[in-house]
């Protein structure tokens, strides 16, 4: 009796330690959606290239901890501030003493120069579309967010006119033209002074320090040597326009990095949608714990979750609507309704681009639409009443998410709890859509496609939402939901193809500025994606009260410049916020160092170990 007692005892410790044992100790795998669209980090501006680049890059300073306003030392030994002496000259001078020793994943060490070479790289390249803007609005002291508007402010004449299409010099005056930007304006802005980094910014600008942090992939630091020796920037004021807005596949880094951060590039499989990281046994701060990361791209849901109960991945991506499926799995633990710096939106193209196969005949003729089928505000206003965001939020995301009246984050300067939210009205719609085209659009009816990124579930959902509510009002309207790859959804919306997309913003700073001129400017991120009416109507209208709002001091003048913004918009129905969603987590019991930071767009990996 006390034999099998004694060998029950034993079979049960040894379920129980091998319930407790760790799969994989030394490998983290993340299981999400998608791939990144390139690995450049003065080209990368989403979240999925975001992640690999915090994990193998370091960038002069870091933020501490969960907190937005408090920094700490990175590549630089301290961090700038006015009673420390290294901000000085009412804000536009910026010191910073680099730190000896680090090494790059070449095993060459780090110098000042680099630091330069970074800056200067990634200003001259500012692929259109990409980060480099913020870098640019800031050191010109917010009065450019582009390069070639820039030059042409200082030379006199247009970026296209002094280079062809060949990206040679026109003449022999444009080439001087050039080489003088390069030397009389970029080149001082970020300089060398024994082991000092200084910049200097053209105006105070008050969002520098959150712009150049850890987590914004656009400031991080390269290795200029193997930069230069791969192909990207010589290094000369001669000749730099030849690495200005190429494509993501004809830059050296787009496959490829060139850091000092804590891991490596491993692999990249665009097959598998997989990034395979090592650890760099070398790194100054010492090595992470973690031998070997995988981020996989696993656009399928169930698939996500069966590898999750198996233990076979480490942090899984799980759409809010699932909430209810994983809450309470053995050896999963879930972390929600924490705050983001996040809006989802839809947000309309004024004039789609010719040659776009998302628009049918391209004609008001119930088989297409016209190019320019947003650019009328009944259009807009009648989409914005089929939105159903209290539905949305209660059965999609699980009440994961907050309805906001615009494209600026609960707690923001400037948010207004008593503006409208988006309102859902089918009868409102109905009037709208037969006011749309003078009457013509109701008679005819109409025919669009609307994308969704594959995997994303919240996107596809609020597609087929607005399909269903709108096409209920009318047999003659007809919306096509289609899902594609990451990198296709990127593209198309960049190149103007779409009539209407779905978009997030992850905060790059956590200043108003960075949301409302994203969103609502002429020089925003999303402007050339919502098509020439609509810059056009932001120049008169938007434009002045936006680039007021950056520069003024007083925090109450701001807010009220923002309200005033934020109202233009709700009546002109220029995007429908769609929510603000609330953080939602999900990990294995053994992970170890995880904890939410609004401003990062991936797991720092070197914070993470796993045990039981």
């Amino acid at each position: 009796m006390r034999k099998a007692f004694l060998l029950t005892l034993a079979v049960l410790l040894v379920a129980i330690v091998g319930l407790a044992e760790v799969k994989n100790p030394d490998t983290f795998i993340t299981l999400t959606i998608g791939e990144p669209e390139t690995l450049d980090p003065h080209y990368c501006y989403e979240t999925a290239g975001g992640g690999v680049i915090l994990n193998v890059y370091d960038n002069l300073i870091k933020y501490k901890g969960d907190s937005v306003t408090e920094f700490e030392p990175m590549i630089a030994t301290e961090v700038p501030s006015i009673e420390n002496g290294l901000i000085q000259d009412g804000g536009t001078k910026y010191i910073f003493p680099i730190r000896k020793g680090i090494k790059f994943h070449t095993g060459r060490e780090l110098t000042p120069y680099d630091v330069e070479y970074s800056f200067e790289r990634g200003i001259l390249f500012d692929p259109a579309g990409g980060p480099m803007w913020m870098i640019i609005e800031a050191l010109s002291g917010g009065d450019y967010q582009c390069l070639e508007d820039w030059f042409e402010a200082y030379a006199g004449m247009p970026y296209s006119e002094a280079v062809d299409e060949n990206r040679e010099p026109t003449s022999e005056e444009a080439k001087a033209k050039l080489i003088a930007f390069y030397n009389e304006v970029i080149d001082p802005l970020v300089e060398v002074e024994g082991d000092n980094v200084i910049f200097t910014l053209h105006a105070p600008f008050a969002p520098f320090m959150w712009i150049i942090s850890h987590y914004a992939g656009w400031s991080a630091v390269l290795d200029s040597e193997w930069a230069k020796a791969n192909g990207t920037w010589d290094g000369n004021a001669d000749g730099w326009w030849k690495w200005h807005d190429l494509q993501p596949e004809e830059t050296p880094l787009h496959s490829a990095e060139a850091g000092s951060g804590p891991f490596k590039l491993v692999e990249w499989d665009r097959a598998q949608q997989k990034v395979i990281l090592e650890r760099y046994d070398e790194y100054w701060r010492g090595p992470a714990k973690l031998k070997t990361v995988i981020i996989w791209g696993i656009d399928e849901y169930s698939t996500r979750k069966a590898m999750l109960e198996a233990g076979d991945a480490d942090m899984v991506y799980v759409p809010a609507q699932y909430r209810d499926q994983v809450i309470n799995l053995p050896g999963v633990r879930v972390i929600e309704g924490y705050p983001t710096s996040v809006i989802a939106s839809l947000h309309f193209n004024w004039e789609v681009r010719e040659g776009s196969e998302y628009v049918g005949s391209g004609k008001l003729d119930g088989n297409g639409i016209p190019l320019n089928f947003f650019s009328d505000v009944h259009v807009r206003k009648a989409f914005a009443y089929c939105y159903n965001g209290e539905v949305f939020i209660n059965e999609v995301l699980n009440g994961l998410g907050k309805l906001v009246p615009t494209d600026l984050p609960e707690g923001y300067l400037g948010f207004d709890p008593t503006l409208p939210v988006p309102e859902f009205n089918l009868q409102k719609a109905t009037e709208e859509f037969k006011k749309a085209f003078n009457g013509e659009l109701w008679k005819k009816g109409f025919k669009l496609t609307l994308l969704y990124n594959t995997g994303n579930e919240a996107r596809q959902t609020a597609a087929e939402m607005l399909k269903f509510f709108i096409e209920s009002i009318n047999p003659k309207f007809k919306i096509e939901v289609q899902g594609v790859q990451w990198p296709t959804y990127l593209k198309a919306q960049r190149a103007g193809y779409m009539p209407a997309f779905i978009i997030g913003w992850l905060a790059d700073y956590p200043d108003p500025h960075n949301f409302i001129a994203t969103y609502y400017s002429t020089k925003g991120v999303y402007a050339s994606r919502q098509g020439k009416p609509f810059l056009e109507f932001a120049e008169k209208y938007l434009d002045p009260l936006i680039f007021q709002a950056v520069k003024e001091i007083d925090p109450k003048k701001r807010e009220e410049l923002y309200i005033k913004v934020q109202k233009i918009v709700i009546e002109n129905a220029v995007g429908v916020p769609l929510y603000m969603p609330l953080g939602f987590h999900v990990e294995r019991t053994w992970v170890k160092g995880w904890y939410p930071h609004p401003l990062r767009s991936g797991a720092n990996y070197y914070e993470l170990s796993k045990e039981e």
